[in-house]
């Protein structure tokens, strides 16, 4: 190194800001790991805030004209000053990182505001609706927000508190699924893994700081294109954790590929810290009967003809009509064969594998090996359905099932009329779960987009959502016995893990919550079909097609009233673990905020009092009112906190404080130390005393991360 530090020490006499540059670029890459995950930073990450005023000293970009598809300026400008010009106003720009920086002056609604991730930040919410249908439980909460900053905003008011986080982040597939510096990611882009990474890691560096190092669990679902890389970062991240893989199984017939196996799971990692205790699931009390699975293939790719469906597999299998049994077994035809010249059988029906749509498809199992299970009484004749090319389903017991019941781990109760078994697995007792998870209940279609779309209506997507019950299915694993746990998803999305703690609540009456971040980004072919309009981020009409706008409060609120968007009942009913009607909704409340990014003067000044009030309600539990104002009086008391403006009122502010048993903190503000101490001194031992606006500025003062 005395090489490249005298190189350094030259450069820097001959150009001192180029040799500080160098300097630091060398220091970081020093500092750069050698062995395990080593990735390209990819600094600085940003974000554009549309709706956000434009303020002197802010970085922005300027907007490309209204119609035009094609991405803008991206260069990024500070704001040198503001001036009004026939009645709007103009910002005066000067182009950052440049050697000859650009001038310019540009009406203020073309510009956007941007965030860098190496930005201080001082944040604040506004609330933009609520449901309240849970009486005095504590609020769910849905958070409109980059959700790296929301994170940032959660250090203020959940540190250390928080018992389970579930994410379902990107899986970085290449299908524009995810945007770093507000760029769609996409297949061919060469960095895309370590732009992952980066991405990631810094959200779960934060993410760890939310957690109880005590007693808490993160759960992170991926799939094959970056699970090796996540479970690597992960022990990076929580180097102490205990963490394991599950494989969940969300599609049991698989998701065809060219040339590749037909995908039919995903991957749960479960990060477990300090003596979080996974609990048994129950084996329940009663007989559950063995399953049985239609014969005809599913795949496609087993369709009759092709060299995975095989030659021998389609065959004729004659009904009696009359008694509804096979009669016989009829010989295989050969791909040539048409299915019509297959002899007839008096009193019978021919029954091939035929799909609805007419294509013929093959049998599970050959002829020979099709009559050793009627044998045994291991097929059988299923609902007819005399408008479908196939008018008979037949099923039988596959492999594992007959296994099961020749190893005495599945019970013969006896033999339906029709020859075929009746088996059972005796129930009862408890065991813990294995690291492969194959339920009905966690199917992709049926948990997932089947229960979105009976909540919202077939008009408000969102691409693959989880399945509910496999969401309730992994927190229920960890949080059991904790019926007052705090649960946050940082990529929430469509609302599904909210939706499932409510289940889990209703389950065992808990007061268990769950904090939703999502931003309110509008899919790739939307947004070109907006800006073709003349639409931008910010405008009302994109923002009401937003992903929290327009599918997690929709949804939220929708699963709480047991109405729909449009005013009508939630028609079906949940399945599994708690069966009843979705039109019942729950007893909960849930409150809806946007993020906002406030003027660390205005807040230190009391200014900002108003976006700031959300996060002390937060801190203090989300329980009960917001404390939005406090008026002339100069304090207030809601049920979970009170904040003392004017400390000449302090004596009734005490009184107060002591007469609500359940005030559990209390925000003082005040520059002096004195005072706050003769606050602290005199305020119930139940409550937590905190200074404002220290605590918050000092929280958000020094930027931890790079």
């Amino acid at each position: 190194m005395s090489t490249l530090t005298d190189l350094i020490a030259r450069a820097k006499a001959k150009d001192p800001s180029l040799g500080r540059d160098l300097e630091k670029e060398v220091g970081a890459l020093m500092k750069r790991r050698t062995f395990g995950l080593v990735f390209e930073q990819h600094q600085p990450e940003a974000v554009e805030l549309p709706g956000r005023a434009v303020r002197r000293g802010d970085k922005v970009r300027v907007l490309p004209p209204r119609g035009e598809v094609k991405a803008g300026d991206q260069r990024l400008w500070r704001v040198e000053r503001i001036e009004r010009a026939e009645g709007r106003r103009v910002a005066h720009l000067l182009e950052l990182d440049a050697e000859e920086p650009e001038t310019q002056a540009v009406v203020a609604e073309d510009l956007v505001v941007v965030a860098e991730f190496n930005d201080r930040i001082y944040p604040g919410l506004v609330e933009t609706g609520r449901v309240e249908r849970g009486g005095d439980k504590p609020f769910h909460t849905v958070i409109n927000a980059e959700n790296y900053h929301a994170l940032e905003m959660l250090t203020y008011t959940h540190r250390g508190k928080v018992d389970a986080i579930y994410i379902d982040p990107p899986y970085n597939t290449g299908a524009k699924d995810w945007k770093y510096n507000n760029n769609y990611v996409e297949g061919d882009d060469d960095y895309r893994h370590s732009k992952w990474l980066a991405f990631m890691e810094r959200r779960l560096e934060v993410a760890r700081e939310l957690l109880n190092p005590e007693d808490s669990v993160l759960i992170v679902t991926i799939d094959e294109k970056e699970y090796l890389r996540l479970g690597l970062l992960l022990e990076q991240t929580f180097p102490e954790a205990r963490i394991q893989m599950v494989s969940v199984v969300i599609k049991a017939e698989g998701t065809s590929r060219a040339n590749e196996f037909s995908r039919t799971n995903e991957f749960y990692y479960f990060v477990r810290l300090g003596a979080s205790q996974l609990h048994p699931i129950t084996v329940t009390g009663g007989d559950i009967e063995i399953p049985w699975r239609t014969l005809r293939r599913t795949d496609y790719e087993s369709r009759r003809g092709t060299t995975k469906g095989g030659s021998a597999q389609f065959y004729p299998i004659y009904v009696n009509c009359s008694t509804q049994e096979i009669e016989q077994v009829g010989e295989a035809l050969d791909h040539r064969t048409e299915r019509s010249t297959a002899p007839e059988v008096e009193g019978c029906v021919a029954v091939f594998p035929i799909r609805p749509d007419g294509t013929e498809m093959n049998w599970s199992l050959t002829r020979e090996s099709l009559l050793t299970r009627m044998k045994d009484g291991f097929v059988r004749v299923g609902r007819h359905e005399p408008d479908k090319p196939q008018t008979y389903v037949i099923s039988y017991l596959k492999s594992g099932a007959v296994a099961d019941i020749k190893e005495g781990k599945a019970a013969v109760l006896g033999n339906n009329p029709d020859g075929s078994v009746r088996a059972v697995y005796r129930g009862g007792g408890t065991r813990n779960p294995t690291t492969h998870w194959s339920e009905v209940a966690h199917d992709a279609q049926r948990g997932g987009t089947g229960v979105l779309r009976a909540t919202l209506g077939p008009r408000r997507r969102f691409p693959f959502p989880k399945s509910l019950y496999a969401v309730e299915d992994s927190l229920r694993l960890f949080l059991k016995e904790k019926k007052d746990s705090i649960v946050l998803d940082f990529f929430s999305g469509s609302g599904t893990t909210a939706h499932a703690v409510m289940r889990l609540n209703r389950q065992d009456g808990g007061q268990r919550q769950c904090i939703s971040v999502t931003n309110n980004e509008v899919s790739a072919a939307e947004q070109k079909t907006l800006r073709k309009q003349g639409l931008r981020p910010g405008d009302p009409e994109w923002e009401a097609l937003g992903i929290c706008d327009h599918v997690t409060k929709p949804r939220v609120t929708a699963a709480i009233t047991g109405t729909t968007p449009e005013g009508e009942p939630i028609k079906g009913d949940y399945k599994f673990t708690d069966e009843f009607p979705m039109s019942d909704g729950f007893e909960e409340n849930a409150a809806f905020f946007t993020l906002t990014y406030e003027d660390p003067l205005s807040v230190r000044h009391d200014r900002a009092f108003a976006r700031i009030a959300p996060m002390l309600w937060l801190r203090a539990g989300s329980v009960g009112r917001v404390i939005e104002e406090l008026g002339d009086e100069g304090w207030d008391v809601a049920e979970a906190y009170g904040v003392l403006r004017d400390l000449d009122k302090m004596p009734d502010f005490l009184g107060r404080v002591a007469e609500v048993e359940t005030v559990g903190t209390a925000f003082v503000v005040t520059d002096s130390d004195a005072a706050f101490q003769m606050a602290c001194r005199d305020l119930p031992s139940r409550v937590t005393p905190v200074r404002l606006y220290e605590s918050y500025l000092n929280n958000f003062a020094i930027n931890r991360r790079s």
